[in-house]
């Protein structure tokens, strides 16, 4: 009966494919022409690197997710390929977005120093409201991180940093390391059995993905009134749906197979994953049109250099003066100045070049602060033998005795030292 209902699915799903993949290359190709267009306007209105490098390593995460998607959904011998490459470039996007809201906020040293006096401020706060005169100090530490986020101070980026850059290591290697236990036919994907590596690796991406997101969820709650100016809201719903909902949606197609609702034969938990992250990607594309535009960037400061223009407006209005009406003509002028464009060569050169150099090195800091706690306790293990080896030799230091005779001769009432010998006795001396 269940070979009957397998082999009937099979053909249902044979029958859908061709429609699933017109459906599919379609909304692929949506997404990749909006993505496409929305990071050539970023390029060629390139004004704020800081900010717009990061705005399109964001917006490059929907076409990259729509190809891997539709090439997996048309040969499904490439989807553990397709898949590592997704899983890679999330965790680069995921990064991305907080750099990009504390490029917002001014760059990092300007984040620490904002959430530094923020942090201050309240303590002090709350140091004048409370009535005991004999409080201790407030003393920060990492459970303030669950309840109060903001007295951490400049300590809040770190942790931050530290989750997102984490996931980002973290999703890379599982991801390589799912291919090479596909190699040997033990990574079972969607197979949750003891002796596949597809649970454990879930079970590790799920609490580092999650470690990473509320992450951001923190920074956001501190920083959000900081920046409204770039409606930070949207931004971080449209990219924790792409995000957060893909990675949940694999899953739950995994146990939705794994209990027989779908059958697990065929690679058809990753044909339906792949068909819906098309469909998806184009409704993305089209939020990010309107989320991640690049209007704000086409247009500098006075100091700047570029064409001015000028727009003027004459509007007649009636004066009412003594029950007469005169009309009077206002004139109104508005200046702004256009950016010139850029060059999406040099664009293109610094997106690459600079989001690579700063990956690097918060990837080598972060590293070195994992290293941090182990290389200590190596160095107190070892002190420790240390100490235990020589302990023998300090119990056996050289004892030294000093007698002092002193001869004292009485006239009256005050004495008078008349003599005095030292004999010093070391008589543990080899």
């Amino acid at each position: 009966m269940e070979l009957n209902h397998l082999s009937n699915f099979g053909g249902v799903y044979k029958n859908l494919h061709i429609p699933a993949l017109v459906i599919g290359g379609v909304s692929v190709l949506i997404a990749l022409v909006l993505s496409f267009l929305l990071i050539l306007q970023h390029l060629r209105s390139y004004t704020n690197p800081a900010e717009q490098k990061w705005i399109i390593g964001i917006i490059f995460m929907v076409p990259v997710y729509a190809t891997e998607s539709i090439i997996s959904l048309w040969n499904s011998r490439f989807s553990i390929i397709c898949d590592i490459l997704r899983n890679c470039y999330e965790a680069f996007a995921l990064y991305s977005f907080g750099s990009y809201l504390a490029a917002c906020l001014g760059g990092e040293e300007r984040v620490a120093e904002l959430l530094e006096n923020g942090a201050n401020k309240q303590l002090s706060e709350q140091l004048l409201k409370e009535e005991e005169k004999e409080r201790a100090p407030h003393r920060r530490s990492f459970l303030d991180f669950f309840c109060h986020p903001s007295v951490l101070g400049k300590y809040l980026y770190t942790i931050v940093k530290f989750g997102l850059v984490q996931y980002m290591i973290l999703k890379t290697l599982c991801a390589f390391l799912a291919l090479l236990l596909e190699l040997f036919g033990v990574y079972g994907d969607g197979e949750f059995q003891l002796y596949y590596g597809y649970p454990y690796i879930a079970v590790v991406l799920n609490f580092s993905q999650m470690w990473a997101l509320y992450c951001l969820v923190q920074f956001y709650n501190v920083t959000h009134h900081r920046l409204q100016a770039i409606k930070p809201l949207a931004k971080f719903i449209s990219f924790k749906a792409i995000v957060f909902a893909t990675w949940w949606q694999g899953v739950g197609i995994a146990i939705i197979c794994y209990f027989g609702i779908l059958p697990k034969e065929g690679k058809i938990q990753n044909g339906i994953q792949d068909f819906l992250i098309c469909i998806e990607m184009a409704i993305a594309a089209v939020a990010h049109v309107y989320v991640f535009s690049a209007k704000p960037y086409r247009f500098l400061s006075v100091s700047e250099y570029g064409k001015v223009t000028s727009l003027e407006t004459t509007t007649k209005v009636k004066i009412n003066e003594s029950g007469k009406g005169r009309p009077t003509s206002v004139e109104q002028e508005e200046t702004r100045v256009e950016s010139p464009g850029t060059s999406i060569t040099k664009s293109v050169q610094d997106v690459v070049l600079g989001s690579g150099e700063h990956v690097v090195k918060d990837v080598a800091l972060t590293i070195s602060q994992a290293i941090e706690p182990v290389e200590k306790g190596v160095t107190k293990i070892q002190e420790t033998f240390h100490h235990i080896s020589f302990g023998s030799d300090k119990e056996k230091e050289h004892k030294v005795e000093v007698d002092e005779y002193i001869t004292e001769n009485v006239v009256g009432d005050d004495p008078h030292i008349i003599s005095s010998k030292m004999e010093i006795n070391n008589g543990n001396l080899q």
